[in-house]
């Protein structure tokens, strides 16, 4: 077997594991990437050649950049090199690997005058303030988490978290269901 043949083969793997921990199916990979389902389906068993034109929609669809999807060195897997994404009033780092039962993202949140849509999703979410203080909407309560708090609650009441006055970074966990519900939503 050569080389390009077990990076094919790596690649191959790679996007079947990602599609299956995220819990997509065919269909819904390939709604969420612009392609057909039965093009992933050849694209994983090896009857479709890899290409840029595949690529890159499926690397935007499991929010990872493409070298993500092609790095085959095995000694540089522990190191994770977030790129900012813009995400509403936000920027967003995500900081753990496409596919993991938990993501783990740092954001930036910029004050705003309206408040955000609460949501309610199965599951729990985490976070950590870093930096600033964020006003954490859960049901009818308003709880201010200062820098050096965390705060962890269940996502079946509605919930949402703000800015206050000022920028707040923060580090945020979710579960399966909660990165679905956050990362994923308007796609």
């Amino acid at each position: 077997m050569t080389a390009s043949v077990d990076i094919e083969r790596i690649v191959r793997d790679r996007l079947r594991a990602l599609r299956r921990t995220a819990g997509w199916s065919l269909d819904e990979l390939a709604v969420r990437a612009g392609l057909s389902a039965s093009t992933i389906s050849r694209l994983e068993t090896g009857k479709r050649t890899l290409g840029l034109d595949v690529l890159l929609p499926l690397a935007r669809a499991f929010r990872v950049d493409l070298n993500a999807l092609l790095d085959t060195a095995q000694d540089d897997d522990v190191v994770i090199r977030p790129l900012p994404t813009p995400w509403a009033d936000a920027t967003m780092w995500p900081l753990t690997r496409p596919g993991r039962a938990n993501t783990a993202i740092k954001l930036r949140l910029e004050p705003t005058t309206r408040a955000p849509e609460p949501q309610v999703h199965p599951g729990h979410d985490w976070l950590f303030v870093l930096e600033g203080r964020v006003q954490l909407t859960l049901g009818d309560r308003q709880i201010v988490v200062e820098a050096g708090e965390a705060a962890e609650f269940s996502t079946m009441t509605p919930h949402a978290v703000s800015a206050l006055a000022e920028p707040a970074e923060l580090i945020m966990v979710f579960d399966q269901a909660g990165d679905h519900a956050h990362l994923h939503h308007d796609r």
